[in-house]
């Protein structure tokens, strides 16, 4: 039987705990039963905690700790949770936890962070140098604070070596399941997600982010601009007419735009299109090609693509995962 390790901590996310232990604990377990097969358990997962004392999840709800840090030997994989409170607290807060993830990085140990977990075994130094995720909504913090990180925050689960890391909130189910079929194999991490019904193999959060195109900054020029823009985004028009509408040059416009967003303006009016169809695609029953046409395009494959590379799905499996029931 194969041991894995969550390591708690107060104000860790508690489903990002429980959940992600049940999935471990029940994989060979629930499938066989509906199935009337016999039960073969594949893993024993426990949790620990700094001195083996019960965490304070973020909700308020305890849970025991079945060792300490100290306690841990050599384990197949150690896994570390969502940080559910205040980041910069947490990681002050841990020193243990960070000289704990160093250990086990110096071993070789299977080191797995979930969300914003990420950001311990990236202050433990572990990520330098590797690939790296995290949740969408705390990537540009992720960023500036390692740098020496490989960040690629589109992606909902990344390996680097010995290390994974997994994107947003409840990504610690896409997580197990691919630790699942790393140490198990495919069948049994199929069965798993069939067993808990959820879906597997995501491979992109894009689709869950926002595009934050709302971006505070005090260009009053390119807030204008961001306005117009936002009344005629299914227009046709050349960045030159857009810049002769304001009077000023094409070359001062695209410059203004990179300072205020760090994005030019096709590549803004790219965003704004894309957003308003995923807003068409949730709330209408317009045909794809007609959400296409409504928000600026005419060339079908030329969207699709489009939409894929901002969202990380088709249009169709967009309007499947998040349209209005």
């Amino acid at each position: 039987m194969l041991n894995i390790v969550i390591l708690g901590f107060d104000s860790a996310l508690a489903s990002a705990i429980t959940g992600v232990m049940d999935l471990f604990a029940l994989a060979g377990v629930t499938w066989n039963r509906v199935q009337g097969e016999t039960v073969g358990r594949h893993f024993n997962v426990r949790l620990a905690s700094p001195c083996g004392e019960p965490i304070r999840c973020i909700n308020g709800i305890q849970i025991a700790a079945q060792l300490s840090y100290a306690q841990i030997e050599q384990v197949d994989a150690i896994i570390v949770p969502t940080i559910g409170g205040p980041i910069d607290e947490v990681l002050a807060q841990n020193p243990e936890l960070l000289a704990l993830l160093q250990h086990a990085n110096r071993e070789g140990w299977t080191i797995a962070g979930n969300c914003t977990g990420n950001f311990l075994l990236a202050e433990a130094g572990i990520l330098n140098g590797r690939r790296a995720t995290t949740h969408w909504g705390f990537k540009e913090r992720f960023a500036q604070r390692y740098p020496a990180v490989k960040l690629t925050a589109d992606q909902l689960i990344t390996r680097d070596a010995h290390i994974y890391c997994a994107g947003g909130g409840l990504a610690w189910f896409d997580l197990g399941l691919h630790m699942i079929e790393r140490y198990v194999g495919f069948e049994v991490a199929l069965q798993t997600a069939k067993a808990f019904v959820i879906d597997y193999r995501r491979d992109s959060q894009l689709s869950y982010s926002l595009m934050r195109l709302a971006k505070p900054h005090k260009d009053e020029l390119v807030k204008q601009v961001q306005a117009w823009l936002q009344e005629h985004y299914a227009q046709e028009f050349t960045l030159d007419a857009l810049a002769e509408r304001f009077n000023v040059s094409k070359r001062t416009l695209i410059r203004r735009f990179n300072g205020a967003l760090g994005s030019p303006p096709n590549a803004y009016l790219q965003s704004l299109r894309i957003e308003a169809a995923q807003k068409l695609l949730e709330e209408s029953e317009l045909t794809v090609d007609r959400v296409m046409s409504q928000v600026g395009y005419e060339d079908t494959s030329s969207f699709r693509r489009l939409f894929r590379s901002k969202t990380g799905i088709t249009p169709s499996e967009y309007r499947r995962r998040f349209s209005r029931r």
